[in-house]
């Protein structure tokens, strides 16, 4: 049993490192929290307690959680100190030797923080509390608004995959996930407290259904009968995973929007098969034709990655030729990272830095001419925009449904509303298409 006393009137801060899955859980984390009484610190307010969610997707990553780790000990230093996430996972005894950290959870322990927090008593030596992979096995639900309008649905979790340059099965553990009947009440349950948008999480969407016997294409059908929830969006799946029947059931949803996330990693096919991925170029192209024929104005964002061991300048070409001749949005570019651990390590030749950098700077200007193009099309259109709060005097944001960011003049009323809007050109910074609203 938890003791709420301790709790009572305890401040807090919170710290997420990496993708969507984490803000969602780290968001969880803090919820459960306030449940016991514990608030978040105001602005330069010394807090009571730490919590601190990790990436470990590259070496920069594993990087940028020590200096986070090392920043919050510098701003609070009497503050209780939990790390989790994926690098907690993964280098747990790296964590507890930083002088301050108190407690390390493991993904497995993750759920349960506050059972672990104790006292809150400051220790002389950091605590592990991390299962090994192997036991990673239950699915913690999440379903959080975090500081924006949109919710995060946490639909599935882990990876069966083993790609040769990714350790997030060895820092998650196997896939599982949630029933589609807890999902569906959860989703309700954002609907209740005036969710507009939920985007779907995970980390391999498209496997849902290992732990209870049912398809993603069956979740997003029952996610789609959902009242009071207006938009729906399917984070990063997997391209072997995209079936037709999905694409063309979106294409006609009540409430799913024509955008997807798909990584493709290498546009070259050799590289592919390096990286153990499973679906090659030709498959890719397919998924891309089929989105365009049924949805042309859809948002198509494409995971790459750049100078990975083995990728020569041959198969680099390869891969930016495929890559220009796509009809995709936006390419989000990330430059190979050597994880431990990993299959790839085993690949020859590795890639210098600097080439690497070369090689994200092409891929970069060739996504930054799609993206100026696809948007530079819409201008005049008119879309329903859902627009998120924003500091009183500034512009507001939101997105279309096609995931077109637009700029309107600052209006309280309209935070978290749909509004007809027609689009305009570029904004001064060039982030975003001036709007004009037309309907309330």
């Amino acid at each position: 049993m938890i003791d709420t006393n301790i709790f009572q009137d305890k401040t807090a801060v919170y710290y997420t490192l990496g993708c969507k899955l984490n803000f969602s859980e780290t968001s969880t984390i803090a919820k459960a929290l306030q449940e016991l009484g514990v608030r978040k610190a105001r602005k330069g307010e010394e807090a009571d307690i730490c919590v601190i969610n990790t990436c470990s997707v590259t070496e920069v990553a594993d990087k940028k959680c020590r200096q986070a780790i090392h920043k919050l000990l510098k701003q609070h230093p009497n503050a209780f100190v939990v790390v989790t996430g994926c690098y907690a996972q993964l280098k747990p005894d790296t964590i507890a030797d930083i002088e301050g950290v108190d407690m390390v959870l493991g993904a497995e322990q993750k759920k349960d923080l506050a059972h672990y927090l104790g006292n809150l008593q400051k220790k002389k030596v950091g605590e592990i509390h991390a299962s090994p992979v192997k036991d990673i096995r239950s699915f913690a639900p999440s379903c959080s608004r975090g500081d924006r309008t949109r919710f995060f649905l946490k639909v599935q979790d882990g990876c069966d995959y083993f790609c040769s340059y990714c350790t997030i099965p060895l820092a998650r553990g196997r896939s599982r996930n949630g029933s589609i009947a807890s999902l569906v009440e959860q989703a309700k349950k954002a609907a209740a407290e005036g969710g507009k948008e939920i985007v779907l999480t995970g980390v391999n969407i498209g496997d849902f259904g290992r732990s209870t016997g049912e398809t993603f294409f069956d979740l997003v059908k029952a996610l789609d009968e959902v009242e009071g929830i207006e938009r729906f969006r399917i984070s990063s799946i997997e391209p072997n995973l995209l079936t037709d029947e999905i694409i063309d059931y979106v294409a006609h949803s009540r409430h799913f929007m024509p955008h997807f996330h798909i990584p493709l990693q290498s546009g070259c096919d050799e590289v592919l098969k390096l990286m153990r991925r499973r679906y090659d170029t030709n498959l890719f192209a397919a998924k891309i034709d089929r989105i365009r024929s049924v949805m042309p104005d859809a948002f198509i964002g494409v995971d790459v990655i750049v100078g990975t061991r083995g990728e020569t300048e041959d198969y680099f070409e390869q891969s930016c030729n495929f890559l220009r001749q796509l009809d995709v949005t936006q390419l989000h570019v990330f430059s190979y990272s050597e994880r431990p651990g990993t299959q790839a390590l085993k690949i020859e030749p590795a890639v210098s830095p600097q080439e690497k950098h070369r090689r994200s700077q092409c891929l970069l200007e060739i996504s930054d001419e799609k993206w100026h193009a696809f948007y530079a099309r819409h201008i005049g259109q008119i879309m329903p925009v859902l627009l998120e709060r924003s500091k009183s005097g500034m512009p507001m944001h939101g997105f279309s449904a096609n995931y077109i960011r637009v700029e309107v003049p600052h209006d309280d009323a309209l935070d978290n509303c749909v509004v007809q809007v027609q689009l305009g050109n570029f904004n001064a910074d060039s982030t975003a298409l001036e709007g004009m609203i037309l309907t309330r």
